[in-house]
């Protein structure tokens, strides 16, 4: 059985969902879809969201309306057969009365997570019922039955595989099951969430919960690239990527993967193919553990990253003094990205700052802290390509990028800089040109 998933954009409006349903016959193979909300509808839901926070009956009130009119709209256009349409707007009208429901409740996390996932909720029982219409037999799966993840960092893959087989054995007669992306249940059994994003992630736990063939990423895009192509010209689209590649360019940036995605496969081996839904055509790029070529591959780049410097006379390296550094940010759930340490001081980078002003806090009672905002790490990626002879040539070029902090050896696979995000775009060109020899000129 394979596993597909379809982004936001993929779905995003009635000609993309055809699209969906030429790729889904394509071939007879078993196949679950994970569908993700239509384009810009959970940034909705978020907006929603803050009006409960508010109590903002009225904003809530519109809000709801818009969307129901949103996807009321997707059914007249897909659904020709009137009795189907009148079904799916009455399926819809529900769903929304329900949601109504919902955020006229206090806030609370619960009540945010039952708000935000509703866009897949709503998609995956449309397109349901459109290919349903057509003839293309499926079945509905409700996420929330056996996405039982526990810990979201990481999941319980036997529990998820269990509650699965159970759903799919109960549903035999179909060949395609949809289900819904981004939804799952935590370790207290409540209703949450994998993170903006996290539809990729949906698809590669399900993956090696019932041991797929492979995973198939759809998105806007032929793979995933050798830069940024949003900033950058003359890129292309890597054909392969090891999964320890694929894992740092994902977390360090690259947007057409959530961070988390390869990690449940990697020990079941199972092959991550991003492919692109507006031509499926297109190779794309396998992202496996078979290595077919060492040395540099790609570069990306995550903003909102926060540079803390920590300044002591006490001798930094003294005995405890670097564990008591790092307990600060651990008891804040607090991660660090980068690195650099000398005798009286340390750099780090972090890109969660909700208890920054704790943090600081806390450690400005021993040591000078200084904190800058509005940082960019850019991430070059390779298998060895700490060794790869072209990299060599980053070393050479630093002195023409304004350079915060460098961070080299503590991957074989991936040298990283970070700089001030207003030099983010032109450093990207600058080794764009330089390490992949684009015969372009960039000033620095």
């Amino acid at each position: 059985m394979k596993i597909l998933k379809f982004g936001g954009t993929s779905v995003g409006s009635v000609e993309n969902l055809h699209k969906i349903k030429n790729i889904l016959t394509s071939d007879e193979d078993e196949k679950i879809v994970v569908c993700s909300a239509m384009s810009g509808v959970t940034d909705h839901l978020v907006r929603l969201v803050e009006s409960v926070r508010l109590k903002d009956t009225e904003a809530i009130t519109r809000s709801l309306h818009r969307l129901e009119s949103k996807h009321s709209d997707v059914i007249d256009e897909l659904i020709k057969n009137q009795e189907v349409k009148d079904e799916l707007k009455e399926g819809l009208s529900s769903m929304i009365t329900e949601l109504f429901e919902i955020a006229n409740q206090d806030y609370s996390e619960i009540v945010n997570s039952q708000i935000i996932t509703y866009g897949e909720t709503i998609l995956t029982f449309i397109f349901s019922g459109f290919l349903n219409q057509i003839g293309v037999s499926n079945v509905l799966l409700d996420a929330k039955q056996f996405m039982h993840v526990g810990a979201v960092e990481n999941p319980d893959i036997a529990l998820v595989g269990k509650k699965i087989n159970k759903v799919l054995s109960d549903n035999l007669q179909s060949g395609i099951y949809i289900t819904q992306g981004f939804v799952c249940i935590n370790e207290e059994g409540n209703l949450s969430h994998l993170k903006r994003g996290g539809s990729d992630y949906t698809a590669t736990i399900i993956g090696a919960a019932i041991n797929a063939s492979e995973v198939q990423i759809w998105t806007d895009i032929d793979g995933l690239h050798n830069n940024d192509p949003r900033y950058v010209d003359e890129t292309h689209p890597i054909s392969h990527l090891t999964y320890n590649e694929a894992a740092e360019l994902a977390y360090f940036g690259a947007k057409i993967l959530h961070p988390q995605t390869v990690s449940p496969v990697v020990n079941k081996d199972i092959p991550v193919l991003l492919k692109n839904t507006f031509d499926p055509e297109a190779p794309g790029t396998i992202i496996s553990n078979k290595t077919y070529r060492k040395g540099l591959k790609a570069i990306s780049a995550k903003d909102g990253i926060t540079a803390i410097k920590i300044k002591s006379n006490r001798m930094l390296m003294a005995h405890g003094y670097l564990r008591r550094i790092f307990e600060v940010f651990d008891n804040y759930k607090t991660s660090i990205d980068m690195i650099t340490t000398s005798e009286i001081a340390i750099s780090l980078t972090i890109d969660d700052t909700t208890n920054l002003d704790k943090i600081v806090k806390e450690i400005e009672s021993y040591a000078e802290i200084t904190v800058e905002q509005n940082h960019s790490i850019i991430c070059i990626v390779g298998e060895s390509v700490i060794n790869d002879k072209n990299s060599y040539k980053l070393f050479e070029i630093l002195n023409y990028i304004p350079v915060r902090m460098v961070s080299y050896g503590g991957s074989n696979n991936n040298i990283s800089i970070l700089v001030d995000t207003k030099d983010k775009i032109p450093t990207l060109r600058f080794l764009n040109e330089k390490l992949f020899q684009v015969q372009h000129e960039i000033v620095v």
